[in-house]
């Protein structure tokens, strides 16, 4: 493999393993790598295998990924993205082919093995306008109706839902609940939901499961509030975090489990890394709320420095709550350029934040928009953003960044159920994950965002193969 001074590069190895003495009994297995090059413009190409050599005790002048697959975490539940207004509104403006190229790339047979699908339920900042599905002043809920989504939304969903099959995992999340139940009288801007709508407000959520399911798509889980600490220009809604768990514990939570959904995954925050401990050990302090949270939701716009993210709130608070699974649930490159969509640092973002997630127990990766349009949108607020694919609705031409293909080289390998495996770097340079697919697969992902090429080895059981890791590469290794 030559030598490459600025790329992009990652490589798939995938092994077999399943007890401590299996390099003992396998001496020169070898491993298979999927490669990915933006100096050859190269993207997820077979390069062939590398071949494992013994190396009892690796050197400190050896750079190392060192993998044992006796310490085994948390489960991966799944990987995906938001379905959301405006990408299935882009979606349908393309022709009929564009349209299945779309879907099979990401949920296909052979495309990057999506399974975890996210909604808005009303509308979001990437919605064309702002909707509910009730008329004003509806305490009842008698007006409710979900015609809106059947545009656009529920077809891109349910055409998402057979290509995944029986791993189709659906959630949804409220922007804001109607202007009149807000103390502000407006789905913008804040504002919080009136204590007199608490219950009502809880009724929809049930209204809008109802709906879907009755429409054949089940839902899987759904988180309290998006983003309860922002006062956005679009959508938006405040709550405490102990408001968020009055909520939860007197009307949201009961709601649910009356009308026969206590299988539902229930998510708290759904926002930022900077807060997750706080409002973790504060929403779920009492147990008769915690009762009714299943995970713990989080973004990645704690920060605009994408090297110093708050990883290790993460493992802070799942050691501080064991029995509930980290959920990232949004993130994207905001400010979109259509001239830089084939930046790699892009698809360095993604990577970065998605073994570092990984690492901290995340169990369920949920990117933001699956599809935008040349604009970065549509958006009816005007915050036009990035995402794994944009298409150009005006020409039809499909544009693929280095998103969708750091991300795929995650989420292609590494398999629901998946079982994270201890894993370490003894290189600052050097990060990397690895997890066990059911079928004792080992996926280790390696990458190296830095401007220097490192030659390393990646390290088993005093077995070891040699990589080459190139400045602003990843790399994922299957054996």
């Amino acid at each position: 493999m030559k030598r490459l001074i600025v790329s992009c590069f990652v490589v798939g190895v995938v092994f077999n393993a399943n007890a401590q003495n299996y390099w003992k009994k396998n001496a020169g297995k070898t491993a298979k790598i999927i490669f990915t090059s933006a100096s050859s413009n190269e993207k997820m190409i077979d390069k062939g295998t590398v071949k494992f050599e013994k190396m009892v005790q690796p050197k400190e002048t050896d750079a190392c990924i060192f993998v044992d697959p006796d310490f085994k975490y948390q489960k991966l539940i799944g990987i995906g993205g938001a379905i959301t207004d405006a990408a299935a509104e882009t979606l349908y403006k393309l022709p009929k082919n564009k349209q299945k190229e779309i879907i099979d790339a990401y949920y296909g047979k052979n495309g990057l093995g999506y399974t975890v699908v996210r909604t808005n339920m009303n509308s979001c900042d990437f919605s064309s306008d702002s909707y509910t599905y009730v008329q004003d002043n509806d305490t009842s809920l008698k007006t409710f109706n979900i015609s809106h989504d059947e545009k656009y939304k529920i077809p891109m969903i349910k055409e998402a839902q057979k290509a995944i099959g029986k791993d189709f995992t659906f959630y949804f999340s409220p922007w804001s609940p109607p202007a009149w139940m807000k103390s502000n009288k407006s789905m913008l801007k804040g504002g919080r939901l009136e204590n007199a709508f608490y219950q009502t407000w809880a009724d929809y959520y049930v209204k809008f499961i109802k709906e879907y399911e009755k429409r054949g798509i089940n839902v899987w889980g759904l988180t309290v509030q998006n983003e309860p600490m922002a006062t956005q220009t679009w959508e938006s809604c405040i709550y405490t975090a102990e408001e968020e768990g009055d909520f939860l514990k007197n009307n949201l939570g009961p709601t649910l489990w009356k009308n026969g959904f206590k299988d539902k995954k229930v998510m708290i925050w759904d926002h930022n890394r900077d807060l997750i401990y706080q409002r973790a050990t504060t929403t779920l302090s009492d147990p008769e709320t915690s009762k009714y949270a299943s995970g713990i939701g989080y973004h990645w716009y704690e920060t605009w420095n994408n090297k110093t993210q708050l990883f290790d709130n993460l493992a802070e608070t799942q050691r501080a709550f064991p029995d509930k699974f980290l959920a990232f649930t949004e993130g994207c490159k905001e400010q979109f350029d259509m001239s830089r969509i084939y930046d790699v640092k892009l698809g360095e973002l993604y990577g970065r934040n998605m073994i570092n997630d990984f690492n901290k127990g995340t169990a369920l990766w949920t990117d933001w928009n699956v599809l935008l349009d040349e604009t970065g949108g549509p958006n009816h607020v005007g915050n036009f953003c990035f995402a794994p694919i944009i298409a150009d609705t005006k020409t039809g031409e499909v544009h693929y960044t280095y998103e969708y293909y750091y991300v795929g080289h995650v989420s292609k390998f590494i398999k629901p159920n998946a079982q994270r495996i201890g894993s370490s770097s003894n290189r600052i340079a050097l990060t990397s994950t690895t997890f066990m697919n059911e079928n004792g697969q080992l996926v280790t992902v390696i990458m190296n965002d830095t401007d220097t090429d490192i030659n390393a080895n990646l390290w088993i059981e005093g077995m070891a193969a040699k990589l080459n890791a190139p400045a602003h590469s990843i790399q994922t290794v299957i054996l």
